[in-house]
């Protein structure tokens, strides 16, 4: 790089990026890495004088203090991932993990399938899915390998974080040996497992997705046992929401009085079975993932399940209610859970929400990109509403990056910028290490900006304000 700027010539160089703020900040930190000190006054000299020459030279160093002082804040400091799919070891196996695990993650599945070739002459419907999910974990896990990984480079963020965890595991991505890694994962008890992960992220605890209609996972809940305090419920209520004529029968086969039609009647009962589930579990929120079209101001029965039970339950316990709006599901139901869509939805329903149910705290993230605005603008009308992480297709750089900053630039820092949404344990390692470089170099762009202005902070502010985004906002909210 160094080269290149130097056949550029310096001010042909430092003229380019004056038109762009980000630019400028890029090519600064590349000049102070890569240009040996000794050559820089010759460098400088080379600039046509002008204020911005000046003041670009001059904020060199203060662009480089700046990262060294900030990154290391934001990585030491502990995580409160407050939204995974994880289970803690009592679970058994709905607990993932394992390289096996991360290869069949439903990301890569969709991946393999769009780089596998079909056979000469057939057309998509060809596609056979169900001779996929009929091979063992193994087959499918060494199909994606060869697909995502040999065959093609890993260059998707899912695929890329695979290698991310490995290595932050003591792995060589390098090797290359997917037989290795397996070996390393059988040897290895899961409790133990378990501590590494948690230590190498550096997370504090995370909170599970707790579904009282899972058979399974019920089943763990009503036999106790003792609980690991670094893995904190939330009470997922899809399946009481999202087909009440299902969960009637299940609410009815549990003793709950709910026979006949959806009326005043039968809302107590409801309520009772809500919180008979918060005192099993002791639930961090209540929460739901809603499609697009998610309309609680109807009269279906998930509206009147949300206003007459869930909302007047959390309001007297004191639990926000997470919503998590915009997913298609299965647009593509032969590929299972990797055939969920995306799909814009109506800011207006949670601003009503907001309005309607002031009792009320809502945790709020939204699946479209093309929604993140409207968010923003409307956490700066409602206290209420709180927004959070980076949901799903909006996890990778470049998203984030520009979620993180839209958020700071308007909301400034009150929010949650980002949860993991892991359902596999290893990938607790890729997403918070990426999501924390991210988020890092926002922060130090934003600081920087405020260097700028004359004003100065000193490390325990940054401290704070790190605190802050990584638990702090979520907790005093969860708190209310």
């Amino acid at each position: 790089l160094a080269a290149v700027l130097r056949e550029a010539g310096g001010t042909v160089a430092w003229i380019r990026v004056s038109v762009s703020e980000a630019g400028r900040s890029a090519w600064a930190m590349y000049f102070d890495h890569f240009v040996p000190q000794a050559e820089r006054e010759n460098w400088r000299a080379q600039l046509m004088p002008g204020h911005f020459a000046h003041e670009f030279c001059a904020g060199l160093e203060t662009i480089r203090n700046a990262a060294e002082r900030i990154a290391p804040f934001v990585h030491r400091t502990p995580v409160l991932d407050m939204h995974t799919h994880l289970y803690d070891a009592r679970f058994g196996d709905l607990l993932l993990w394992g390289i096996d695990e991360l290869l069949i993650y439903h990301y890569l599945i969709a991946e393999t399938f769009r780089n596998r070739p079909l056979p000469s002459g057939e057309s998509y419907e060809a596609i056979d899915y169900e001779a996929f999910f009929a091979m063992s974990k193994t087959e499918q896990a060494d199909l994606v390998w060869q697909q995502c990984f040999v065959e093609h480079s890993p260059v998707s963020e899912a695929t890329r974080g695979v290698l991310t965890s490995l290595g932050l595991l003591g792995l060589d991505p390098a090797s290359r040996d997917l037989n290795a890694y397996r070996d390393y994962f059988s040897q290895k008890p899961v409790q133990t497992h378990i501590d590494d992960v948690l230590r190498v992220a550096n997370l504090e605890a995370v909170v599970m997705t707790n579904d009282p209609f899972d058979d399974e996972e019920r089943a763990v809940w009503e036999a106790g046992g003792a609980r690991d305090d670094r893995f904190r419920a939330a009470l997922r209520l899809d399946g009481l929401l999202m087909n009440w004529k299902k969960a009637n029968k299940r609410l009815r086969g549990w003793g709950y009085g709910v026979k006949g039609k959806l009326d005043k009647a039968v809302y107590p009962e409801i309520r009772r079975f809500l919180t008979d589930w918060v005192d099993i579990l002791q639930p961090e929120y209540m929460a739901v993932s809603l499609p697009p079209d998610f309309n609680p101001f109807t009269k279906s029965s998930m509206s009147k399940l949300i206003a007459k039970c869930v909302l007047p339950v959390c309001a007297e316990l004191k639990l926000p209610f997470a919503m998590m709006i915009g997913v298609k599901k299965l647009v593509n139901p032969g590929l299972r859970l990797a055939g969920d869509s995306v799909g814009k939805a109506s800011i207006d329903v949670v601003e009503k929400l907001c309005v309607k149910f002031p009792a009320n705290r809502f945790l709020v993230t939204m699946l479209s990109r093309e929604n993140q605005h409207e968010l923003c603008i409307a956490a700066r009308k409602y206290a209420n509403l709180l927004p959070f992480g980076c949901w799903w297709f909006l996890n990778d750089p470049m998203t984030i990056d520009e979620m993180t900053r839209m958020r700071l630039e308007l909301i400034g820092l009150s929010f949650a910028p980002q949860h993991s949404d892991a359902r596999v344990l290893d990938q607790l390692l890729y997403k918070w290490a990426h999501s924390r470089w991210l988020i890092a170099l926002v922060l130090q762009d934003k600081y920087l900006d405020l260097h700028r202005t004359g004003w100065r902070l000193n490390e325990g502010e940054i401290e704070r304000d790190v605190k802050d985004l990584f638990g702090g906002n979520y907790r005093r909210f969860c708190a209310g």
